[in-house]
């Protein structure tokens, strides 16, 4: 990992990655976030030259590094879209059914929170965006200065778990009537002004500044579509790898993998997900796993991954 470091990205979980995608030599495999690349990089690395890696990302930026840093790289292309978009992105190039490993980071990058021009972090102040992909969209200035009351109110306890979301709706609709609410400390300081009690570890805004990105860039509803057309695109014995790093992000991927491990008498009524239309399309692929001691040393904000593995049956 120092050698990510150095360059100031820590692809997370990388060695259990890729010991996850049981990497072929001659293998198709999908980044479905790219990021900076170090995920891409390990698993170009374990391909031959008949290998090939397609990547995805939304990110403008993070496409233009891949097309700078991968120009030399054959066996490699990248793709600006969402991994939302994944099936149609791999039917565009002839290959639903044939992808040996799916892998998804589902995490914010370290360029994209350390960038304060992005909005994703109040450590330092900046214009608050928080959008993924800035060439389209409405950033979270925009959408708290038209929702309602409520709607920021839902947002802040669903996507956030925000125990004062009522009180932290009613600060910001009555400053934004005032004058908006336009940088991430002006978010900050109102949010900390309306939490009556803090939390002794915790920054008072950081449940709100998830929430808003969640919101802003439809995060729960592209993992469920992501995952909804992974078993479309994976080969019979292909590895589908998630790093999540929430308890919403994790739910939706544990229910998935479990949903689909089962036998198809044995499914809940109220899952998230088509019904299976046959058993058992996934295997469980061992625990889901943490951050090792040494990463956790290494880089602070692996702390709350979490890996989970599954191959797909054969069909």
């Amino acid at each position: 990992m120092a050698d990510f470091a150095a360059a100031g990205h820590y692809p997370v979980m990388l060695d259990e990655a890729i010991e996850g995608l049981a990497i072929k030599a001659d293998g198709i495999y999908i980044d479905a976030t790219y990021g900076r690349g170090g995920h891409s990089q390990a698993i170009l690395s374990c391909l031959g030259s008949n290998g090939r890696l397609l990547a995805i990302d939304r990110d403008v930026e993070a496409v233009s590094d891949a097309r700078e840093r991968m120009a030399d790289e054959p066996r490699f292309e990248i793709i600006h879209s969402t991994f939302g978009q994944l099936s149609d992105v791999v039917s565009q190039h002839g290959l639903l059914g044939k992808v040996d490993g799916l892998l998804c980071d589902l995490g914010v990058s370290s360029p994209q929170i350390d960038n304060a021009e992005r909005g994703f972090s109040f450590r330092a102040d900046g214009p608050l965006d928080m959008r993924m992909d800035q060439s389209q969209g409405v950033s979270a200035a925009q959408w708290l200065q038209a929702a309602d009351e409520e709607d920021i109110r839902l947002v802040l306890r669903d996507f956030g778990e925000e125990r004062y979301a009522r009180r932290i709706a009613r600060a910001i609709v009555g400053r934004r009537d005032q004058w908006p609410i336009a940088t991430t400390s002006e978010l900050r300081e109102l949010v900390i002004k309306a939490s009556p009690q803090r939390d002794r570890h915790k920054d008072p805004a950081t449940r709100s500044f998830q929430a808003l990105r969640i919101q802003v860039n439809d995060e729960l509803g592209e993992i469920t579509r992501l995952l909804d057309q992974a078993l479309l695109v994976l080969a019979p014995a292909g590895r589908l790898v998630v790093i999540s790093f929430h308890s919403l992000e994790d739910r939706i991927v544990k229910r998935f993998m479990r949903t689909y491990s089962r036998q198809a008498d044995d499914l809940p009524h109220d899952i998230p997900f088509a019904a299976p239309a046959k058993p058992s399309q996934l295997k469980l692929v061992g625990k889901a796993r943490s951050a090792s001691k040494r990463e956790l040393a290494e880089n602070p904000r692996s702390r709350s991954a979490t890996l989970r593995i599954a191959e797909r049956c054969p069909c």
